[in-house]
């Protein structure tokens, strides 16, 4: 049995949702065109790219003539991160904040801030111990 791939009209459906994705989401997404400045900084945009993509479909009826019927979406999310700044031959990156959105990010941005509390709890208590 070989793995020659059967042509259906949900392959079909399939490649190309995945030709479209392919035509929006590339390298060129991720990180950006430079941009010069006349004061000879070149900025480089970075993003952070998500994308996901569903199809589906079936074939309907009994016989020569059988009818297809299916669907497919996609969607795209760009958010810009940082900017790598490049200057006299020094590169430094530039984050680009975003403010939280959900309780859950907020509190992922609280974490480490709670763990140098606690951190510095515990020396206190350990410096009271020690006298």
């Amino acid at each position: 049995m070989d793995n020659v791939e059967k042509k259906t009209p949900l392959n079909n459906l399939l490649n190309e949702t995945m030709g479209k994705i392919h035509e929006m989401v590339d390298t060129n997404t991720i990180v950006g065109e430079p941009i010069s400045t006349p004061d000879g900084v070149t900025l480089i945009p970075i993003s952070r790219v998500s994308f996901g993509f569903g199809s589906g479909g079936g074939d309907y009826g009994k016989g020569a003539p059988q009818n297809f019927g299916g669907g497919s979406g996609a969607g795209v999310k760009i958010d810009p991160v940082a900017f790598l700044v490049v200057k006299d031959g020094a590169t430094r990156v530039l984050p680009v904040a975003i403010p939280p959105v959900s309780t859950v990010d907020r509190v992922i941005e609280m974490v480490p801030d709670i763990m140098d509390k606690v951190e510095k709890y515990f020396d206190k208590k350990k410096e009271k111990e020690s006298f």
